[in-house]
This record gives structure tokens, sequence and C-alpha cells, in this order.
């Protein structure tokens, strides 16, 4: 009798899963009935639920669940060494597995994973979205020159003011309340920004913030330079809106920090583009992208070298690894340049550009 409960149950979370996958399959409906349908509840109830504390729960989370596979993964290997494992046994933990998947994919996919496969963005925004020319590049790169350029002047003419991690997250929230005047559908309540725990892990393993889809949680690797930060935090709160992709996180992101009358918001956001434009322009032009990132006043040249020391100094064999695992995960979820994918944003930029004239 427990035995076919078993596999009823199982039966039943497969069907589930399946049925998600067919629904996801239409962006129309994905959209209309999950993206800013039933999504828009789940969000803001998580966030406010987790907003309500100072900490990161989710961040606690990963980190008992850490601690829980590692020890089962060390008493694992123990049973293997001493080959006390019968194929019975070995079949029996195999069932399970399978079933924590399942169930972790379900949940994963229903607060929040089905925005991977929305319309999103470019379609809320009725931007024509279309193959680029290098001319576009060059244009698009030229711009966001100048943008990074009057930020980073604009700073240095104010008065010296380091923000707090805290405060950028209030001019964070700020920065949405103006950008959902033009864009109602940007609206952000609910604050839950959290600066992460394991910031010091993240530096090694090459992330500067993070979205939990099980808690709701914006995270914030604080450790990074800070005129990283705003951009940052503006991206992961897209996330928590449902840009799931990250060029549409990188998009909305930008759309948030623009609005902002904060310099430091503007530099921040303004550089990161650029750094995604001269990208992609040098594998086209290389020589358009030296020149254009020659001319950066000398101010923001020492903000990268600062940023590039930071790399540098936790660079190891793990991140790479871990870059590649990350890149297969973005693949499987409707991004199939992987991690290049962030990169994409400049197509984005460029059909914004075109149909509003503006940056």
């Amino acid at each position: 009798m427990m035995y076919k409960k078993k596999w009823f149950f199982v039966g039943s979370l497969f069907v589930l899963a399946v049925v998600i996958r067919l629904f996801s399959a239409n962006d129309v409906v994905t959209e209309q009935y999950y993206s800013t349908g039933l999504y828009t509840y789940i969000g803001s109830f998580f966030r406010w639920l987790t907003g309500l504390l100072s900490f990161s729960l989710g961040d606690i989370l990963y980190g008992i669940i850490a601690i829980w596979l590692l020890s089962k993964l060390i008493k694992g290997l123990k049973v293997l060494l001493k080959k006390q494992v019968s194929s019975q046994v070995f079949l029996k933990k195999l069932s399970k597995t399978f079933i924590v998947l399942l169930i972790i994919y379900i949940v994963f996919n229903i607060l929040w994973g089905i925005n991977y496969n929305r319309q999103g963005i470019a379609v809320q925004l009725g931007l024509k979205m279309e193959k680029y020319s290098p001319q576009d590049l060059k244009t698009i790169s030229n711009i966001l020159l100048q943008k990074v350029n009057e930020s980073k002047a604009a700073i240095i003419k104010a008065p010296a003011v380091i923000l707090s991690s805290k405060e950028i997250f209030k001019r964070s929230v700020e920065a949405y309340s103006l950008v959902s005047k033009k864009y109602s559908f940007l609206q952000y309540n609910n604050p839950s920004v959290k600066t992460s725990l394991w910031g010091w892990l993240g530096n090694y393993i090459g992330f500067t913030g993070y979205y939990n889809p099980f808690t709701g949680e914006a995270q914030v690797n604080t450790t990074v330079p800070k005129f990283l930060q705003p951009y940052t935090t503006c991206h992961e709160m897209a996330h928590q809106l449902g840009y799931a992709k990250e060029k549409e996180a990188n998009f909305v992101g930008y759309l948030a920090a623009s609005a902002s009358k904060d310099s430091m918001f503007l530099y921040s956001v303004y550089l990161d583009l650029f750094l995604y434009a001269d990208r992609s322009l040098y594998s086209a032009d290389s020589a358009a992208a030296k020149s254009l990132a020659h001319q950066l006043l000398p101010s923001v040249k020492y903000d990268l070298e600062v940023l590039n020391d930071f790399y540098l100094k936790h660079q190891n064999p793990v991140e790479p690894a871990i870059r590649w695992m990350y890149g297969k995960y973005l693949q499987s979820n409707q991004q199939p340049s992987g991690v290049s994918s962030y990169d994409e944003v400049t197509g984005l930029l460029i059909a914004y550009y075109k149909k509003y004239n503006e940056l």
C-alpha cells in the first residue's frame, strides 16, 4: 500500500512538472497569466514577508542546505568506500533524490522560474528587436561614453559622499518609484533587498548579486567596489519584478537607475553598460572599441584599474568551473548565450534608442 502511495506521489509530481513545462511553452500565456498575473502577487507577498526581517533569510537557508548536502556527501562517500551499498539501497536513495529534484523544480518554477519564458520588456515597450550593425554599436557606445564621463565629472564636482549599503538600497527603491511613473508595470512595492552574507565567497566565485526565488529577496554583494553596487541593486530588484533573463534584468535595472537623479547611480549604470557595449563593439571593430575606451576620463580609468585589481586579487581555479556551470544553467533557461547573455542588453539599448532617441 505504501509502495503504491509513493509512486502515485511521484507520478503526481511528474505530471505537475509536465504541466508547468507545457504552460510556460507559450510566452503569451506566460506573460498574461503568470508574469503580469499570478507572479505579481507571489513576488509581492514574499517581499513583504522577508522584508520584515533585517537579515537575509535566504542566505541562512542556503547555508543550512550547503552544510546538510556536505554532510550527506561525506556520509555517502564513507559508505561507498566501505562497499556497504546494496543495489536495493542505491535505488532507494536514487528515487529519493529524484523526488527532491522534482519538488525543487516545481517550487522554483511556481515561485519565479516560469518568468524565464515570458515575452518580456521588449514586448512591453514595443521595441523592435532586430540584428544591429557595427555602426549601431558605435553610436550606442559613443552615447554611453559621454554619459559615463558626464556622471563621473558630476561626482568629482560634488562633495565626497560615500553611500552606505543601506542608503544605496533606499535610493534604488526611490529610483523604481521614479521610473514607475513612466512605466507603471515597473512599480516596486514591499522592498526586500539584503546584504549578502556570502559576499566574501561571491568574490571568489564571481557574483556581485543574486536573487533568491524561494524567499523573494534580492541579495547584493556589498564587498565589491562601491561604484558597482547601485546598478547591481537595481538589476537584482528587476529579477524581483519577474524579469528573469539577465539581459532583461540588466535593461530594467538601467531604466530604474537612469531615472535616478543621483550621479552615483548614473555613473554605476552607464559605466557597466559602456563596458557591455564596448565589449560587443570590440568583436566587430576592435580599433573603434579601443579608441572609445581611450576617451574615458582618467578618473574612470582609475576605477576600472581598481575593479581589475579586485578581480585579480580574488582569481582562483574554482571560479571558471562555477562560471561554466552557471552558463549551463542560463542556457537551460532560455538563454543560449550562457554568461554572455548579460552582454545582450546592448541589443535592447539599441532598440530603445532607435524608438525613443534617448538613453
